[in-house]
């Protein structure tokens, strides 16, 4: 968990280049029709919403790809605490590049925050015990990237980057598997096959299926999915430390705290990259 290996510089170079085709299409025409091609100008990153920030490293590569001359004035770096009033970052150099830059710039580094600060918050609720804090697959199409980054830098960790990098079994795969033993045996089956080293997870929903999965073993980690707190501390005593034990399923600010303390190793909440508000920042010519 958080090697951030998905954070290459061709994936993020190609995700820049991808958004800016997008957003700009042939031409700012807006800019080119009414600031000559010359014009110098700065702006600053006015944060307008108390938060954590991030996205501000991801901003600095995207004002580059535009305008490799830009000079960019860092004052705040990902993580930080803010608030109201104050200035992340300054930008200066020509004035239809920044003008280009702005909205990519605006839309990541919004969302990010809004997702650090959610993932920050929750996080700190179980600073007392030993459950980390994990992020989903509930993400925006071609932006995980940068929403699972936002996760780390909200002091959270990455679960699974995709399908191709942890085996979960969850409950339709165990239905159409015939059961948990069958799902695990044909995974096991199917790794041996292939020669395959990806970790493997099976969602339980029930202390029943619990044993069920213990009796074959062989995973890295048990999901416990929707279990209130009395069975999750059941299931946790039943592994006794045999396997890794995540809790799923009805995670909030209201329940992650009892859900954390009944021995847990991860707790994986999707509303961290799903459910969250954009924090409020702006672009300000000065």
């Amino acid at each position: 968990m958080n090697n951030l290996v998905y954070l290459s510089e061709i994936a993020i170079n190609s995700f820049i280049s991808l958004a800016l085709m997008e957003d700009v299409g042939d031409g700012d025409h807006s800019s080119l029709a009414s600031i000559p091609a010359d014009a110098q100008n700065k702006a600053k990153l006015l944060v307008k919403d108390n938060g954590i920030i991030a996205g501000v490293n991801l901003a600095e590569k995207i004002f580059f790809k535009v305008d490799p001359l830009i000079q960019f004035h860092l004052s705040m770096k990902d993580g930080s605490q803010v608030k109201y009033g104050d200035i992340a970052f300054n930008v200066e150099g020509n004035a239809r590049a920044i003008l280009k830059a702005e909205r990519l710039a605006l839309n990541c580094m919004q969302r990010m925050s809004a997702i650090a600060t959610k993932t920050n918050q929750m996080a700190k609720m179980i600073g007392h015990t030993k459950a980390k804090l994990l992020d989903t697959r509930k993400t925006t199409p071609n932006f995980r990237m940068m929403e699972k980054w936002a996760v780390v830098i909200g002091g959270g960790y990455n679960h699974r980057y995709g399908l191709y990098d942890m085996i979960i079994l969850k409950d339709n795969h165990v239905d159409y598997a015939g059961g948990i033993k069958q799902a695990l045996e044909n995974t096991f089956a199917y790794l041996q096959k292939t020669g395959k080293d990806i970790p493997v997870e099976i969602e339980t929903r029930n202390l029943e299926e619990v044993k069920q999965a213990l009796a074959v073993g062989g995973m890295q980690r048990i999901m416990l999915d929707n279990m209130n707190n009395e069975m999750l501390r059941e299931a946790v005593k039943l592994i006794n430390g045999q396997f890794e034990t995540e809790a799923s399923g009805g995670v909030n600010e209201s329940t992650i705290v009892g859900i954390a303390e009944t021995g847990v190793d991860f707790i994986s909440v999707g509303a961290l990259t799903h459910a969250v508000k954009s924090l409020d920042l702006s672009l300000k010519a000065f």
